[in-house]
């Protein structure tokens, strides 16, 4: 599979001609110009992962693209009515989207504070006929599929999260291939200091690697 990182949390996955688009929010940039999307998801309501003022465009560019969201994210974008009609994935809940099956689990956004509610978030694990769990983006939340996962996008930083967070997390997945995403709260020298930590500590057998933003990149 081929994946080019837009910064932060969103992710462009490819596979046998098919191409899904995660998360398009307010921290990245270079999504803009896509087209031929086959899928656009998201994982929750926050905007730096479903930007309200760029996802008009993108849904007029890709017009034959699937669009699902979280139960609360979904009828957000439908009451606005600027950004096409989105549909429901829960968890448990299975598509079919070109090469990929897309699964819904998950369900809930990490804490951020115990006074602020915690709203939808639907982590999305996608399979291919030569591999079932063949990537994982987990929105925001450390959600463990409990199953094999080949490629993981890591939220490795965030205001919800401190550094053991991830690290263990990563331990608890133990996928093949891990890369960092949701760092664009981060500072460059606080992207460096948490990524150094962790992938000096991912568990034997799993490649901690950086996707240079905006570049294409097999894995």
């Amino acid at each position: 599979m081929r994946f080019t990182h837009f910064q932060h949390s969103c992710v462009l996955v490819e596979h046998a001609g098919t191409r899904v688009l995660f998360d398009p929010g307010t921290f990245s940039s270079g999504f803009e110009a896509l087209t031929g999307l086959d899928a656009i998801l998201v994982t929750h309501q926050h905007p730096d992962h479903a930007d309200p003022e760029r996802l008009p465009a993108l849904v007029a560019a890709n017009p034959a693209a699937v669009r699902y969201a979280d139960p609360q994210t979904a009828a957000q974008l439908n009451e606005r009515g600027d950004a096409g009609t989105w549909s429901v994935i829960g968890p448990g809940e299975v598509l079919s989207v070109g090469a990929f099956t897309v699964r819904g689990t998950g369900g809930r956004h990490a804490v951020i504070h115990p006074e602020l509610p915690v709203v939808d978030n639907i982590s999305y694990v996608l399979d291919t006929d030569e591999m079932v769990g063949a990537f994982c983006h987990p929105g925001d939340s450390l959600y463990i599929p409990f199953e094999r996962i080949d490629v993981l996008a890591i939220p490795a930083a965030a205001p919800w999260l401190k550094v053991s967070e991830p690290v263990d997390y990563l331990r608890a997945v133990n996928p093949r291939v891990a890369f960092p995403i949701h760092q664009a709260v981060q500072s460059a020298a606080g992207i460096a200091t948490h990524n150094a930590r962790i992938g000096g500590m991912a568990p034997s057998g799993t490649t901690f690697q950086v996707l240079e933003a905006g570049v294409a990149t097999e894995v």
